[in-house]
């Protein structure tokens, strides 16, 4: 599987153990960035690119990160056709796959001990989105996307 990570000062070092975690699964890992733990840099300048590459096709999966992942999943959010969820436990990282067919992971640097995220990231990777009834709720995001954003196929 391709992913695309990005981070800002905050989330670096939860980055780099998570994209040693992927290499080791056998993943294709594109760095969007940060390249250093030294602040200050703002998260959009390295989210949107993650979420880009999604939202084209360049990567299966995204990973954005920061000091507590919601900002970041809200800039990722902004790019039509990424579901990015913020992840704080085994169920929610089981439950954004399965019902919600999220292609981006939030994770907080600051506020999730780097073991349980590195954890939920497998928990992400490994879990199926289940269709059947939730399909139609992501058919309403998809035509309100294609409704509103002139840049949606």
């Amino acid at each position: 599987m391709k992913v695309a990570i990005g981070t800002d000062h905050a989330g670096f070092a939860l980055k780099e153990r998570l994209k040693r975690e992927l290499v080791r699964l056998g993943h294709e890992v594109y760095d969007a960035g940060t390249m250093s733990a030294e602040p200050p840099v703002d998260y959009p300048d390295f989210i949107f690119p993650v979420a880009e590459r999604v939202r084209r096709g360049q990567a299966d999966r995204g990973i954005v990160l920061g000091g507590s992942g919601i900002g970041e999943s809200i800039a990722a959010n902004k790019v039509p056709g990424v579901r990015a969820s913020v992840v704080t436990s085994d169920d929610t990282a089981r439950l954004t796959r399965l019902h919600n067919d999220s292609n981006v992971l939030a994770l907080g640097g600051r506020t999730n001990v780097h073991e349980d995220a590195v954890r939920w990231l497998g928990i992400w990777l490994e879990t199926r989105y289940e269709g059947g009834r939730h399909d139609a709720r992501l058919e309403k995001i998809r035509a309100y996307e294609r409704a509103h954003y002139r840049e949606m196929p």
